[in-house]
Parts: C-alpha cells; sequence; structure tokens
C-alpha cells in the first residue's frame, strides 16, 4: 500500500483506540487495499486527496458488475467513510469524496435459527460420567452457545475464572473488549461443573475452557466443525454455523416473552437496531399461521 493513503495510520487507529477486533481489521485492510488497487489502476492516483465522488461511484459500479453482493458492496462503503472521515479529521484532507456516494439497497436477510424442539432433541441425551472428553466437550459447546448466546470468539476466549457456578452466571469479553454478565440455566450450571471434573480427569491444566482433544486452546474450527456436525442431526439448514446458535437463543427468548431490552444486554448488542431484527423472525412466522389456518387468509 502506498503511504499517500494513509492506510496504515487509519488501521493503527482503529486498533488502539477503537479496540476493533483482528477478524473487523481484517475486513478494513482488506476494502482498502481493493480500492487503492482500482484507484490506481484506472486513474492512476497515487495520493488520497486527487480521489473524487465519480471515482468512488466508479468503484461500487465495477462491484456490482462483477456481481458482488449489496450487503458486501455496503460494507466496502462503511469502510471507506470511516477512513475518509478520520482522514479529514486528522486533517489530512480537505473534502470528502463520500458526501454524494449512496449506498445500494439491501434485502433484509432474516436471522437462521433452529426450532426450539430440535434443539430440545439435540440436547436431550446427557453425557455419560464415562464418555470421553470429546463427547464432554461436543455437548457442552453446544450447550453453551445455545444457552448463553455468545459469539464463537466469546466462547473461545472464556476462562475457568469466568465462570461464577455459585451465582449461576459466566463473564463474556464482547466486542471492543466491553464486558458483559451473563445468567446460566441450573442445567447449564450442573454440565459446567461435570465438564470441569472431566477435564481435570484428563490432566488437562490449561487455564481455557474450551479445549482440543490434546488439552490446548479451542480454535475456531475446531467449534464450527463441532456445531455444523451436531447441527446436521436435527436440521437440514445449509447454514450450520455457532452463529445459528446465538440466532436461536435470541428468538427463542422473544417468543418466550422476553423484553427486546433484554435480549440486547444478554447478546451485547450496542444498540436495540441490531437486536430488532429478531421480531422480523417473530412475525413471519405469525404470518405463516394466519395463511394457513384463517379462513379469510
Amino acid at each position: 500500500m502506498g503511504t499517500d493513503f494513509f492506510f496504515n495510520d487509519f488501521l493503527n487507529y482503529l486498533e488502539r483506540e477503537k479496540k476493533y477486533s483482528p477478524h473487523t481489521l481484517t475486513a478494513y485492510r482488506n476494502d482498502l487495499i481493493q480500492f487503492q488497487e482500482f484507484i490506481q489502476r484506472i486513474y492512476e492516483v497515487e495520493d488520497a486527496a486527487g480521489i473524487k465522488s465519480q471515482m468512488v461511484r466508479s468503484f461500487i459500479a465495477e462491484l456490482m458488475n462483477d456481481g458482488v453482493q449489496s450487503r458486501s458492496i455496503n460494507r466496502k462503503i462503511s469502510t471507506l467513510k470511516s477512513f475518509f472521515k478520520y482522514s479529514i479529521q486528522q486533517g489530512l484532507l480537505q473534502e470528502n469524496p463520500m458526501k454524494k456516494v449512496v449506498s445500494p439497497k439491501t434485502p433484509k436477510r432474516l436471522p437462521v435459527f433452529v426450532e426450539q424442539a430440535k434443539m430440545e432433541s439435540l440436547l436431550a441425551e446427557r453425557p455419560d460420567p464415562s464418555d470421553s472428553f470429546a463427547h464432554w466437550r461436543d455437548y457442552l459447546v453446544i450447550e453453551l452457545l445455545y444457552g448463553t448466546g455468545i459469539r464463537l470468539a466469546e466462547s473461545i476466549g472464556l476462562k475457568e475464572s469466568d465462570l461464577n457456578l455459585e451465582a449461576g452466571t459466566i463473564k463474556v469479553l464482547g466486542k471492543r473488549n466491553k464486558e458483559r454478565i451473563i445468567p446460566i440455566a441450573k442445567g447449564l450450571t450442573a454440565l459446567l461443573r461435570d465438564y470441569l471434573h472431566i477435564k481435570q480427569r484428563e490432566g488437562f491444566q490449561a487455564p481455557e475452557l474450551l479445549l482440543s482433544n490434546k488439552g490446548l486452546p479451542a480454535y475456531p474450527k475446531l467449534i464450527y466443525s463441532i456445531v455444523k456436525s451436531h447441527l446436521g442431526t436435527v436440521s437440514t439448514l445449509k447454514k450450520r454455523s455457532p452463529h445459528v446458535l446465538r440466532h436461536s437463543y435470541a428468538t427463542h427468548l422473544l417468543d418466550n416473552g422476553a423484553e427486546l431490552n433484554a435480549i440486547k444486554e444478554l447478546l451485547g448488542h450496542s444498540n436495540l437496531a441490531a437486536t430488532q431484527v429478531y421480531t422480523h423472525n417473530s412475525i413471519e412466522r405469525l404470518k405463516e399461521v394466519y395463511r394457513k389456518a384463517h379462513p379469510k387468509s
């Protein structure tokens, strides 16, 4: 990347000041590099000060012609808006080329979730004391993600010291290093006690809660593989990721009468708009019931 585009300063700012996660930083970096390569290839511009709104719109048009989804394009636009806003605040640029840039509309995508009955079926058989550590760990992964709604990264970051089994809570370090306390059900509390005993029986000393079969800290691909495999036994959903369990947690809470603000706090959302998407699932199911049952539908 050319230094004239100030990308490194901007990314350092996001990491140190905004506390963005490594995953988010990688996405920002890739978006910026892609934009810079386009600007240099098409317009031969080597200085960010020479970028105009027309150039940004051309970049967006090329993405659309290449079949890039609106959601991905809007993410790139958001990246560029943040970059140019930062550059102006730092006195590096005088004009913002994003002022006349309009984001393409994106179709609403409802969160994918597993029905409550299917989750109950999946978790019906609790591990036996004689079962392997891997069996206990896999069961705990499903129960933990569904029973708390925590993110994949948050589950990997959990340590034994984050558990308060007497109080029935866990401490989670979420996005931008924001801590939150989540209540856990008695069944999950009991499962955690037994799992910790099994972990000790194996001689594993790592402070992390979730471990590999060799006693090393769990990694994203392992957790993803566990969830995909187990959800495949009860669901035909194409998407069977850890985030589906988070969506299921929130949807089932809402269906059973939980207040939206409470769900927001449990999920660690920064604003209510991110949580309100779950209301659409409930409304769509009500519409389906109406269509099937009402004589005038």
